[in-house]
């Protein structure tokens, strides 16, 4: 595949997690986080977003996410459980994403605030419609951007991307 093609990155925040007394890593979602996690599948699939390959961080809540929003899509990506995913800053989430092979037209990311908001916000060079505006709300659990880049994975860096769509369950 050409290296100048379009290609949709598409960050996915957790669903909205429980607090029992376990490690940070380790917390579940919630009964209202199972329900966010399919519709954000269902988001997905409904604009027509079918990614090859999800990154996800290998934490409960974004792993129950996964699990709970994948079903949802015409067909299921090739996932990879990422341990640098949780907790990541933007530049760590750029430097991943720089690693995925340009075979992957749309990758999409499951991971955490605030750095799902942060790398948003830092490869958004330009936006269409409101999406800037909602996504400078906030990103809410069980969220969810999408970036659209043409170039290679290793091209992508900061403002290089244009914010195509952002959508919440809780809208």
């Amino acid at each position: 595949m050409s290296v100048d093609v379009p290609r949709n990155i598409v960050l996915l925040r957790h669903a909205k997690a429980d607090w029992p007394q376990v490690a940070d890593h380790e917390r579940p979602l919630s009964e209202r986080g199972r329900l966010e996690a399919p519709a954000a599948g269902e988001w997905l699939a409904k604009q027509g977003i079918t990614p090859q390959l999800t990154l996800c961080s290998t934490a409960t809540r974004t792993r129950e996410t996964w699990k709970l929003a994948a079903p949802h899509l015409p067909r299921r990506p090739r996932t990879v459980y990422e341990e640098r995913l949780y907790e990541a800053p933007p530049g760590l989430i750029i430097e991943i994403v720089n690693e995925v092979a340009d075979e992957v037209r749309d990758l999409l990311v499951v991971g955490h605030n605030p750095g799902m908001q942060s790398v948003a916000d830092v490869l958004a060079g330009e936006a269409d419609g409101d999406a800037r505006e909602r996504l400078a709300r906030g990103f809410p659990t069980g969220s969810v951007a999408v970036l659209r880049h043409t170039g290679s994975w290793k091209a992508l860096e900061a403002g290089r991307a244009r914010l195509t769509h952002f959508w919440s369950p809780h809208e």
